[in-house]
């Protein structure tokens, strides 16, 4: 009998909790209340390939305006957080061929290394080691394809906002990629087609 009344009330308890609008949220991880005023450096790039860092500037710093939440300004006029980021890796890889073995689909992949760093304590409040921004695209020979540079404007654009997500939302939000498995595997070096 015991054990029917114990069965019943975790029963009652388990349909109590599964009603709707009950569900596990956990705590946001969000910026210092100092963090008002933030800058974005212009970014670096250490890979072979020429003048990425510039379009990928202008995307980040025109989504953090639109973004709104934080107010944008230079890092000598101000600014208690600073965005630090550092382009790594860049690939663009044929990854589908033609009968005639010329590559019509390809993916493009870019790595970074983005910090997001607290003036007053000179100390990083987050960091991705390893973020990583992909796009699979057909050649621009093909019907609907990309030019390279189509195709990377499309992950500045999704980096950007996973960066203003990641600032924004806080811990949890995004996630990079396992650092130690990236750089240990010699398949991922700095190539273009």
């Amino acid at each position: 009998m015991k054990k029917i009344l114990a069965l019943l009330l975790t029963g009652a308890v388990l349909a109590a909790c599964a009603g709707q609008g009950v569900v596990y949220k956990p705590q946001a991880q969000i910026m210092p209340q100092h963090i008002k005023k933030i800058a974005v450096r212009p970014i670096l790039n250490k890979t072979e390939v020429f003048a990425l860092e510039d379009k990928f500037y202008i995307e980040l710093y025109d989504q953090f305006l639109q973004n709104g939440t934080y107010q944008i300004v230079s890092e000598n006029n101000g600014a208690e957080g600073v965005v630090v980021t550092t382009i790594t890796r860049y690939l663009n890889i044929p990854i589908q061929y033609d009968s005639q073995l010329i590559p019509t689909v390809y993916r493009m992949e870019v790595w970074l290394d983005v910090v997001l760093i607290d003036k007053s304590t000179n100390q990083p409040v987050w960091r991705e080691p390893a973020f990583l921004g992909t796009q699979i695209y057909s050649a621009s020979t093909m019907p609907g394809g990309m030019t390279e540079v189509q195709a990377r404007d499309v992950i500045w654009q999704k980096l950007s906002k996973d960066i203003i997500k990641r600032t924004v939302d806080g811990f949890g939000s995004v996630m990079s990629e396992n650092k130690k498995k990236v750089m240990q595997n010699p398949e991922y070096t700095t190539i273009t087609q």
